[in-house]
């Protein structure tokens, strides 16, 4: 072996120990952050730390018990209007008597923290890939603690795991992904956008048949076996604007300026009631039917997938879909960090700029709620800014990731688009083939394939 070439494999092995130290460091910080961090969120919900405002964790100790008890006797609570989530929702519920031994409350908080260390695992094992990266972990680590215990005293963190779990499996297992999916749809329906951004082809033939199936039997089984399985849909479609939504801006600055309605607690949130609020309501209905034909549009125009497509787009359709709701409370902003931590995840992914603003939403959120929750109610100048800050960044998030996802995916003018799976990882052309993306979406040279768009 000559000089050269000995030093050239010196400096190789010097590189790969420095970067398996590199990543065992990242590592370690991450595992103290998170647990630091998630400490501080136990001792806020056991109630050792008090924070000013609302108690956010009478959700679990009240209403969700309350469910609970009911759900035992073998029908879901069907004279309770707060009741407003799809039959899954009741393994959420039902799940602290996993662990008889404890109280429900501590229970529920004991597997949420499980939930969040299931997603902080899922996360890193893919950190651990070609093509993957650690910044995804540390959106979550991170991004989370930032809404405060309301991330503790929901059951969304339970639903965000499965989702993430579903987007993760995508490339690699289309029918897992599928199947997750439909799961976390029959828990709180929005996992139902997460197959938006699966590939064109036989990808998409087996994610989409395993959610069909998966969801078909499970809401055979819960109708059959369970009586009042959809009587939550009547309940949600009688919901109004809440306080805290895009559309109760209008009402927060109209009460400046001499609106006559009121604010109420109604449907299990505080909501404006009163002159117009029909017609804004109409409005954010007609707002969300527009984010969805943008979504189908894209659909059919999208060409250029990488690996990080599916996480961008499904990302991209839950802040779209959010930001327009009628309702916009504080635990919808798990599912976004969730998202955005699988986007992060991939390397080819170009969402970091919403997902920064969402992470900014987020800290906004907390400061809404439960800290100026009632200059929230009140609507007074405090308020009106905590409002329009964490709406602000939610439409600057939705309308850049939106912008980005058009970009990377859809082809210009006058250029050749990429084949249908040409990008799309397991069904590229070039697997298998030396250099070419092997069945996960990775190169041998140990990078993901990147769109015809990227730089």
């Amino acid at each position: 072996m000559s000089e050269h070439t000995t030093a050239q494999a010196v400096t190789a092995d010097g590189a790969v120990i420095r970067g398996t130290r590199g990543a065992a460091a990242s590592r370690v910080a991450l595992s103290l952050v998170w647990a630091s961090t998630r400490a501080l969120l136990l001792l806020c919900v056991f109630k050792v730390l008090t924070l000013p405002g609302a108690d956010v964790t009478v959700d679990v100790s009240g209403i969700y018990h309350g469910w609970y008890e009911v759900l035992r006797t073998g029908t879901f609570p069907l004279s309770d209007v707060t009741w407003q989530y799809p039959p899954g929702a009741a393994l959420a519920v039902l799940s602290p008597a996993l662990l008889p031994f404890l109280g429900y409350a501590l229970a529920f908080f004991v597997l949420t923290l499980a939930a969040d260390a299931v997603v902080l695992g899922l996360l890193l094992y893919t950190a651990r890939r070609p093509g993957r990266r650690p910044a995804g972990a540390w959106v979550w680590v991170a991004g989370l603690p930032l809404l405060g215990p309301t991330a503790y005293a929901r059951y969304d963190l339970m639903v965000t795991a499965v989702a993430v779990a579903a987007l993760l499996a995508a490339a690699r297992r289309p029918r897992t992904a599928g199947a997750l999916a439909a799961l976390g749809t029959l828990l709180k329906v929005w996992p139902a956008l997460l197959l938006t951004g699966v590939p064109r082809g036989r990808t998409a033939r087996l994610s989409l048949t395993a959610f069909a199936a998966t969801a078909g039997a499970l809401l055979l089984l819960a109708g059959t076996a369970v009586p009042g399985a959809f009587a939550f849909l009547t309940f949600q479609r009688e919901r109004g604007t809440e306080v805290e939504s895009l559309g109760g801006l209008v009402f927060q600055v109209a009460r400046q300026c001499g609106w006559r309605g009121q604010v109420l607690l109604t449907y299990g949130s505080v909501e404006f009631v009163g002159p117009y609020v029909h017609l804004v309501s109409a409005l954010a209905l007609g707002l969300t039917c527009a984010a969805f034909g943008w979504l189908l549009l894209w659909r059919l125009r999208a060409r250029e997938y990488s690996p990080a497509t599916p996480c961008d787009a499904a990302f991209t359709a839950v802040l779209l879909f959010t930001t327009t709701s009628r309702v916009i409370s504080p635990q919808y902003l798990v599912w976004l960090v969730g998202l955005g931590a699988a986007c992060l995840a991939f390397r080819t992914s170009r969402m970091a700029v919403p997902v920064l603003l969402v992470a900014g939403a987020t800290a906004a959120t907390f400061l809404e709620f439960p800290l100026g929750f009632d200059h929230v109610v009140a609507g007074d100048a405090t308020g009106l800014v905590l409002m329009f800050v964490r709406n602000g960044l939610l439409v600057a998030a939705a309308l850049t990731a939106a912008r980005t996802l058009w970009r990377r995916t859809v082809p210009r003018r006058g250029r050749k688009p990429a084949g249908d799976d040409a990008r799309g990882g397991e069904e590229s052309s070039a697997a298998g083939t030396p250099g070419g993306p092997g069945p996960a979406g990775d190169t041998g040279s140990g990078r993901e394939p990147l769109s015809p768009a990227a730089p």
